[in-house]
Protein backbone atom coordinates (compact mmCIF):
# COMPACT_ATOMS: atom_id res chain seq x y z
CA UNK A 1 0.00 0.00 0.00
CA UNK A 2 1.44 3.44 -1.35
CA UNK A 3 -0.06 5.61 1.29
CA UNK A 4 -0.99 9.37 -0.06
CA UNK A 5 0.47 12.01 2.64
CA UNK A 6 1.73 15.37 2.19
CA UNK A 7 3.08 17.88 4.58
CA UNK A 8 2.57 21.83 4.32
CA UNK A 9 4.56 24.45 6.71
CA UNK A 10 7.44 24.10 8.70
CA UNK A 11 7.83 23.53 12.77
CA UNK A 12 6.79 21.01 15.06
CA UNK A 13 5.19 18.35 12.96
CA UNK A 14 1.04 18.05 13.30
CA UNK A 15 -0.41 15.07 11.63
CA UNK A 16 -4.30 15.19 11.33
CA UNK A 17 -6.27 12.38 11.08
CA UNK A 18 -9.11 12.45 9.22
CA UNK A 19 -12.86 11.19 10.41
CA UNK A 20 -15.04 8.26 8.74
CA UNK A 21 -14.95 7.60 4.96
CA UNK A 22 -12.92 11.16 4.72
CA UNK A 23 -9.38 11.76 3.25
CA UNK A 24 -6.88 15.03 3.65
CA UNK A 25 -9.71 16.79 2.29
CA UNK A 26 -10.85 16.70 5.31
CA UNK A 27 -8.72 19.69 6.75
CA UNK A 28 -9.20 22.10 4.01
CA UNK A 29 -10.12 24.89 6.14
CA UNK A 30 -6.88 23.79 8.93
CA UNK A 31 -4.21 23.80 6.49
CA UNK A 32 -3.33 27.10 5.76
CA UNK A 33 -3.60 28.88 9.34
CA UNK A 34 -2.21 25.60 10.92
CA UNK A 35 1.13 25.11 8.71
CA UNK A 36 1.73 29.05 9.58
CA UNK A 37 2.99 27.51 13.05
CA UNK A 38 3.54 24.25 12.18
CA UNK A 39 4.61 20.91 9.66
CA UNK A 40 1.27 20.09 8.99
CA UNK A 41 0.89 16.32 7.52
CA UNK A 42 -2.62 14.90 5.97
CA UNK A 43 -3.12 11.97 4.25
CA UNK A 44 -5.77 9.73 2.66
CA UNK A 45 -6.12 6.38 4.59
CA UNK A 46 -5.82 2.95 3.26
CA UNK A 47 -7.38 2.66 0.71
CA UNK A 48 -9.48 5.67 0.36
CA UNK A 49 -8.95 8.35 -2.68
CA UNK A 50 -5.21 8.63 -3.80
CA UNK A 51 -4.06 5.89 -1.02
CA UNK A 52 -5.76 3.42 -3.75
CA UNK A 53 -4.75 -0.54 -3.08
CA UNK A 54 -2.71 -1.79 -5.83
CA UNK A 55 -3.93 -5.70 -4.99
CA UNK A 56 -6.26 -7.32 -2.84
CA UNK A 57 -3.39 -7.70 -0.40
CA UNK A 58 -3.12 -4.25 0.36
CA UNK A 59 -6.71 -4.82 1.73
CA UNK A 60 -6.31 -7.72 3.89
CA UNK A 61 -6.70 -5.71 7.04
CA UNK A 62 -8.19 -2.78 7.35
CA UNK A 63 -8.71 -3.07 11.47
CA UNK A 64 -8.20 -0.10 13.60
CA UNK A 65 -5.10 -1.30 14.23
CA UNK A 66 -3.93 -0.77 10.64
CA UNK A 67 -5.34 2.48 10.03
CA UNK A 68 -2.83 3.26 13.63
CA UNK A 69 -0.10 1.18 11.92
CA UNK A 70 -0.31 3.46 8.94
CA UNK A 71 0.06 6.49 10.89
CA UNK A 72 3.38 5.35 12.13
CA UNK A 73 4.50 4.47 8.70
CA UNK A 74 4.18 8.22 7.54
CA UNK A 75 5.88 9.25 10.62
CA UNK A 76 8.68 6.87 9.59
CA UNK A 77 8.75 7.74 6.08
CA UNK A 78 9.02 11.35 7.58
CA UNK A 79 11.46 10.67 9.70
CA UNK A 80 9.86 12.09 12.55
CA UNK A 81 10.74 10.80 16.06
CA UNK A 82 7.44 12.15 17.50
CA UNK A 83 4.29 14.46 16.32
CA UNK A 84 1.30 16.07 17.77
CA UNK A 85 -1.55 14.07 16.32
CA UNK A 86 -5.48 15.29 15.76
CA UNK A 87 -7.58 12.86 15.49
CA UNK A 88 -11.51 13.85 14.31
CA UNK A 89 -14.33 11.51 14.97
CA UNK A 90 -13.54 8.14 13.58
CA UNK A 91 -10.05 9.62 13.14
CA UNK A 92 -9.98 10.19 17.28
CA UNK A 93 -10.64 6.42 17.29
CA UNK A 94 -7.37 5.74 15.25
CA UNK A 95 -5.78 8.50 17.52
CA UNK A 96 -6.40 7.11 20.51
CA UNK A 97 -5.21 3.41 19.23
CA UNK A 98 -1.84 5.68 17.96
CA UNK A 99 -1.50 6.99 21.51
CA UNK A 100 -1.70 3.64 23.38
CA UNK A 101 0.13 1.59 21.30
CA UNK A 102 2.95 4.01 20.03
CA UNK A 103 3.18 6.66 23.23
CA UNK A 104 6.49 7.12 22.69
CA UNK A 105 6.04 9.07 18.66
CA UNK A 106 3.52 10.81 20.45
CA UNK A 107 3.65 14.96 21.94
CA UNK A 108 0.39 16.61 22.44
CA UNK A 109 -2.73 14.72 21.71
CA UNK A 110 -6.27 16.42 20.01
CA UNK A 111 -9.34 14.26 19.97
CA UNK A 112 -12.08 16.64 18.13
CA UNK A 113 -15.72 15.14 18.02
CA UNK A 114 -14.72 11.49 19.18
CA UNK A 115 -15.83 8.78 21.95
CA UNK A 116 -13.67 5.63 23.75
CA UNK A 117 -16.59 3.89 22.06
CA UNK A 118 -17.82 0.89 23.89
CA UNK A 119 -21.56 0.20 25.41
CA UNK A 120 -20.75 4.12 27.17
CA UNK A 121 -21.27 5.71 23.45
CA UNK A 122 -23.89 7.81 23.20
CA UNK A 123 -25.46 7.17 19.29
CA UNK A 124 -26.87 9.77 17.08
CA UNK A 125 -30.58 9.28 16.57
CA UNK A 126 -31.82 6.31 14.33
CA UNK A 127 -31.43 8.77 11.51
CA UNK A 128 -27.82 9.46 10.96
CA UNK A 129 -27.64 5.97 12.10
CA UNK A 130 -29.34 4.52 9.24
CA UNK A 131 -27.55 7.02 6.71
CA UNK A 132 -23.79 5.73 7.96
CA UNK A 133 -25.15 1.89 7.79
CA UNK A 134 -26.66 2.17 3.87
CA UNK A 135 -23.91 1.96 1.24
CA UNK A 136 -26.51 1.81 -1.43
CA UNK A 137 -24.84 4.65 -4.08
CA UNK A 138 -22.10 5.72 -1.41
CA UNK A 139 -19.49 7.40 -4.14
CA UNK A 140 -22.66 9.23 -6.01
CA UNK A 141 -23.57 12.91 -5.60
CA UNK A 142 -27.10 11.95 -3.90
CA UNK A 143 -26.45 9.70 -1.16
CA UNK A 144 -22.92 12.19 -0.45
CA UNK A 145 -25.38 14.69 0.21
CA UNK A 146 -27.70 12.92 2.32
CA UNK A 147 -24.66 11.66 4.82
CA UNK A 148 -23.01 14.80 5.42
CA UNK A 149 -25.77 17.42 5.58
CA UNK A 150 -26.51 15.81 8.66
CA UNK A 151 -23.04 16.76 9.97
CA UNK A 152 -23.51 20.62 9.93
CA UNK A 153 -26.22 22.89 11.41
CA UNK A 154 -28.87 23.79 9.71
CA UNK A 155 -28.15 27.59 10.38
CA UNK A 156 -24.54 26.63 8.77
CA UNK A 157 -26.27 25.28 5.25
CA UNK A 158 -28.42 27.97 4.95
CA UNK A 159 -26.36 30.55 5.67
CA UNK A 160 -22.97 28.76 3.58
CA UNK A 161 -23.98 27.32 1.00
CA UNK A 162 -21.12 27.26 -0.93
CA UNK A 163 -19.18 25.78 1.70
CA UNK A 164 -21.23 22.58 2.57
CA UNK A 165 -21.18 22.46 -1.74
CA UNK A 166 -17.36 21.93 -1.79
CA UNK A 167 -17.33 19.48 1.51
CA UNK A 168 -19.53 17.21 -0.09
CA UNK A 169 -17.50 18.07 -3.77
CA UNK A 170 -14.30 17.10 -2.08
CA UNK A 171 -15.91 14.11 -0.52
CA UNK A 172 -17.27 12.98 -3.94
CA UNK A 173 -13.82 13.27 -5.96
CA UNK A 174 -12.17 10.93 -2.82
CA UNK A 175 -13.68 7.60 -4.12
CA UNK A 176 -14.22 5.51 -0.94
CA UNK A 177 -14.52 1.55 -1.61
CA UNK A 178 -17.04 -0.07 -0.63
CA UNK A 179 -15.01 -2.85 1.47
CA UNK A 180 -13.21 -0.23 2.94
CA UNK A 181 -16.11 1.99 4.11
CA UNK A 182 -17.65 -1.58 5.46
CA UNK A 183 -14.57 -2.50 7.44
CA UNK A 184 -14.06 1.50 8.74
CA UNK A 185 -17.68 1.03 9.93
CA UNK A 186 -16.97 -2.34 11.23
CA UNK A 187 -13.53 -1.16 13.16
CA UNK A 188 -15.63 1.85 14.65
CA UNK A 189 -19.19 0.25 16.15
CA UNK A 190 -16.65 -2.14 17.43
CA UNK A 191 -14.39 0.07 19.19
CA UNK A 192 -14.00 0.08 22.72
CA UNK A 193 -11.48 1.58 25.02
CA UNK A 194 -13.31 3.13 27.75
CA UNK A 195 -11.34 1.15 29.95
CA UNK A 196 -7.86 2.09 29.21
CA UNK A 197 -8.43 5.88 28.66
CA UNK A 198 -6.34 6.33 31.89
CA UNK A 199 -3.38 5.08 29.92
CA UNK A 200 -3.19 7.71 27.94
CA UNK A 201 -0.67 10.05 29.87
CA UNK A 202 0.15 12.55 27.05
CA UNK A 203 -1.46 16.17 27.36
CA UNK A 204 -4.33 16.00 25.71
CA UNK A 205 -6.93 18.28 24.70
CA UNK A 206 -10.91 17.29 23.80
CA UNK A 207 -12.69 19.74 21.98
CA UNK A 208 -16.16 19.26 20.55
CA UNK A 209 -19.27 20.93 19.23
CA UNK A 210 -22.51 21.21 21.49
CA UNK A 211 -24.91 20.46 18.34
CA UNK A 212 -22.99 17.55 17.48
CA UNK A 213 -25.44 15.01 16.02
CA UNK A 214 -23.32 12.49 14.37
CA UNK A 215 -21.19 12.05 17.74
CA UNK A 216 -23.38 14.17 20.49
CA UNK A 217 -20.95 16.39 22.83
CA UNK A 218 -22.20 13.92 25.41
CA UNK A 219 -19.56 11.42 24.30
CA UNK A 220 -16.69 13.96 24.99
CA UNK A 221 -17.91 14.85 28.37
CA UNK A 222 -17.53 11.70 29.06
CA UNK A 223 -14.43 10.90 27.54
CA UNK A 224 -12.20 13.85 29.32
CA UNK A 225 -13.44 11.97 32.35
CA UNK A 226 -11.57 9.25 32.02
CA UNK A 227 -8.41 10.98 31.17
CA UNK A 228 -5.78 11.84 33.78
CA UNK A 229 -4.35 14.80 31.52
CA UNK A 230 -7.19 15.95 29.40
CA UNK A 231 -9.50 19.40 29.07
CA UNK A 232 -12.13 20.13 27.22
CA UNK A 233 -13.15 22.77 25.35
CA UNK A 234 -17.09 23.02 24.09
CA UNK A 235 -17.58 25.13 20.69
CA UNK A 236 -20.86 27.07 20.84
CA UNK A 237 -23.19 26.64 18.18
CA UNK A 238 -20.44 23.94 16.95
CA UNK A 239 -22.12 20.96 14.58
CA UNK A 240 -19.99 17.59 13.91
CA UNK A 241 -18.39 19.35 11.60
CA UNK A 242 -17.31 22.02 13.57
CA UNK A 243 -13.91 22.32 12.74
CA UNK A 244 -15.68 23.12 9.45
CA UNK A 245 -18.35 25.75 10.67
CA UNK A 246 -16.03 27.41 13.57
CA UNK A 247 -13.00 26.90 11.97
CA UNK A 248 -11.34 29.87 13.36
CA UNK A 249 -12.05 29.66 16.82
CA UNK A 250 -11.33 25.52 16.35
CA UNK A 251 -7.63 26.66 14.67
CA UNK A 252 -6.97 29.02 17.62
CA UNK A 253 -7.77 26.37 20.24
CA UNK A 254 -5.42 23.90 18.68
CA UNK A 255 -2.61 26.26 18.07
CA UNK A 256 -3.03 27.58 21.68
CA UNK A 257 -3.42 24.29 22.82
CA UNK A 258 -0.13 23.04 21.02
CA UNK A 259 2.29 26.11 21.77
CA UNK A 260 1.32 26.30 25.36
CA UNK A 261 3.59 25.44 28.53
CA UNK A 262 1.16 23.84 30.67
Amino acid sequence: MNLHYETHGAGEPLLLIPGFASGAWNWFRQIDDLSKNFKVITFDPHGIGRSKAKNEADLADLSMQAFADDVLHILDELDIEKAHILGASFGGFVAETFALNFPDRLEKLILACTSFGGAQHVPPDLEVLMAFASTDGMNTTERIRKFMIPAFTPEFTANFPEIVEKVCELRENSIVPERVYMAQLTAATTFDYEVRMNEIKNETLIITGDKDKVVPMQNSINLAEKMPNARLEIIKNGSHMFFVENADEFNRKVKEFILSND
